[in-house]
């Protein structure tokens, strides 16, 4: 699958219903979804929320709005390491990262945030110590 979607020169945003995990979790498709993602994608930037927050927020979106064909774990994952790389955070290790909450989990993106900065004061914590990621 990784090996498909590195061949396209250009990934676009989706234009029919998305399927994940056999069939069983869709994704509708309405005329504004991609405005929405992109104001959400926006928020990643405001500095008045936590980093963690801002990673664990652009991570879910990408999964739940998934907007592409292939590939929306493996992008929501790049995009989270962006987000905290630009603010010059990176992570030696990203599991247990994994999540199974629903959109509108509010507790579950909370837990995601919490998370995040668990394993962003354990890298800075390891790098103090001569360990780098």
């Amino acid at each position: 699958m990784a090996a498909a979607a590195l061949s396209h020169d250009l990934v676009r945003f989706r234009t029919m219903p998305a399927f994940a995990k056999g069939g069983r979790e869709r994704y509708g498709l309405a005329p504004d979804t991609r405005a929405r993602f992109e104001r959400c994608l926006s928020e990643s930037t405001q500095p008045d929320l936590p980093l963690p927050a801002r990673a664990a927020r652009t991570y879910l979106d990408i999964l739940f709005f998934h907007p592409f064909q292939d590939g929306n774990a493996r992008a929501a994952l790049l995009a989270l390491a962006f987000v905290l790389a630009r603010e010059g955070v990176p992570l030696d290790q990203v599991h247990p990262l994994h999540t199974t909450r629903w959109a509108d989990d509010t507790e579950g993106a909370t837990d995601l945030a919490v998370l995040l900065a668990i394993l962003i004061t354990a890298t800075e914590r390891r790098m103090s110590h001569g360990r780098q990621p």
